[in-house]
């Protein structure tokens, strides 16, 4: 089955390649044929020139230092969830920069708190998104 399964789809792609159809039209619906997630608000968003990107984040080893302290205390917590250890934590002269999914709002309120223990109070901005479980 698994082989008749693996033909079509080469068949399919083939016959798409040979026709000049991009592969990437096709690889844009789910396996089971439902469509892709449309993550454009969120990639608009991050495209924003003037967002602190990790890209951004000054080679200083005061920025490094902050960052590593909140990366330590995010991880260090085992009640958080993968997407809030997975947040991204940018500093840019002591000026620290959270995004990225979080599970709830109380996860939200944690990160945002032990970011704020380390880098200070009125030194961090929250761009987290709160994505539960569906």
């Amino acid at each position: 089955m698994k082989v008749k399964e693996s033909v079509r789809t080469l068949l399919a792609v083939s016959c798409l390649l040979v026709a000049g159809t991009p592969l990437i039209a096709q690889q844009s619906a789910g396996q089971d044929g439902s469509a892709a997630a449309d993550n454009t608000t969120v990639n608009q968003r991050d495209r924003n020139t003037n967002a602190p990107t990790a890209d951004s984040q000054k080679d200083n080893r005061s920025d490094r230092d902050i960052t590593q302290q909140i990366r330590k205390a995010i991880i260090q917590d085992k009640s958080l969830s993968t997407y809030a250890h997975n947040v991204k934590v940018i500093t840019q002269n002591g000026q620290v920069t959270l995004k990225g999914p979080v599970r709830s709002d109380e996860e939200k309120r944690a990160v945002e708190s032990k970011a704020t223990e380390i880098a200070g109070e009125n030194r961090v901005t929250s761009e987290l998104d709160i994505k539960s479980k569906h």
